[in-house]
């Protein structure tokens, strides 16, 4: 019989149907053994190792308080929902937000969640991101979600403009990290988390392009902090464009100008999200269009009227292709 050889925190995601973060969250607070010895996330399992796990208390989880918001649910049923995030609405409570989160949303309209710190949040989506995201109304639906996230199973496309412009598609592969100085903003770092993120030109304007952007990891403002680092971050983007303007020159700065005082936010949103249901396996497909928030945004960087009112936009635009 062939010897046993596995990294130890990928046998411990198998065996005991967690996430690689659920695992290594085990193994950085001590609580996994090897031959009763603590062990690391890079130990290689052989044949025959005792493998001993003291599962730490769980968090008490907080009350959550009802509140009601207006929710756009694109699907629903007994294991999970699709909801359409509008910008500004925080996904989660944390520090500072407590009580006005889509799951305060979620608590008032007596949805089920599952259970956990962050109930139901298979995937978040920053506050001032607009777009779909999945809620797992189940532990075992969560956990099946969170596998196939993990696995790069579940597809999800965002729609940004990004001052400047892109000859061709590319991919950025930068490991992403908190900032040292400023820990409420994350940076490219070396020795970070691997972070991966593919740009595709859809429309070239004066001053900035319309991307399509896919993910293949999900890292903190990821999309954010990859577009800046390459000298195109997101139009609107206080933390990480700020005088994204600026950057242009010549007879498109007006215009440009322009586009920086009619766009509320960061113009980024998810656009598209795909995944097979984790209980019928059948393949789901959901798309939000370009959000009324961000159409003057769009119209102005595309010297379109038209697109203020136009339905279907992204689709009018070849996003969707």
């Amino acid at each position: 019989m062939a010897p046993l050889t596995e990294r130890l925190d990928r046998f411990l995601a198998e065996q005991l149907s967690l996430s690689r973060t659920q695992a290594a969250r085990l193994l950085g607070v001590g609580a996994v053994h090897v031959n009763d010895q603590p062990a690391r996330a890079s130990r290689t399992l052989v044949r025959g190792d005792l493998v001993r796990i003291d599962f730490p208390a769980e968090e008490p989880r907080r009350e959550v308080t009802p509140l009601e918001l207006p929710l756009v649910v694109v699907f629903e049923d007994e294991h999970l929902l699709v909801i359409d995030k509008p910008a500004g609405l925080v996904v989660h409570p944390a520090p500072g937000h407590w009580d006005d989160t889509l799951v305060n949303a979620l608590a008032a309209r007596g949805t089920t969640l599952s259970a956990g710190v962050r109930p139901g949040i298979v995937h978040r989506l920053d506050r001032d991101t607009s777009g779909l995201l999945i809620v797992a109304k189940t532990d075992v639906a969560h956990r099946k979600l969170a596998h196939a996230l993990a696995a790069r199973r579940i597809e999800r496309t965002y729609a940004a403009l990004a001052w400047g412009h892109l000859d061709r598609p590319r991919e950025v592969d930068a490991p992403i990290a908190r900032n040292a100085k400023d820990r409420k903003r994350m940076g490219v770092v070396a020795g970070g988390r691997a972070a991966l993120t593919r740009l595709h030109p859809i429309a070239r304007y004066g001053a900035c392009d319309l991307l399509r952007v896919t993910l293949g990891t999900g890292r903190t403002h990821q999309i954010r902090v990859h577009l800046a680092h390459i000298g195109h971050p997101v139009v609107g983007d206080v933390v990480y464009g700020g005088g994204g303007a600026r950057r242009v020159s010549g007879p498109e700065r007006g215009a440009a100008e322009g586009l920086d005082r009619v766009t509320p936010r960061q113009a980024l949103h998810a656009a598209r999200l795909a995944f097979a249901h984790p209980e019928s396996r059948e393949w789901l497909t959901f798309v939000s269009d370009w959000p009324p928030d961000l159409r003057p945004a769009l119209a102005a960087a595309a010297a379109d009227e038209s697109l203020l009112a136009r339905p279907n936009v992204l689709e009018y635009l070849g996003f969707l292709k």
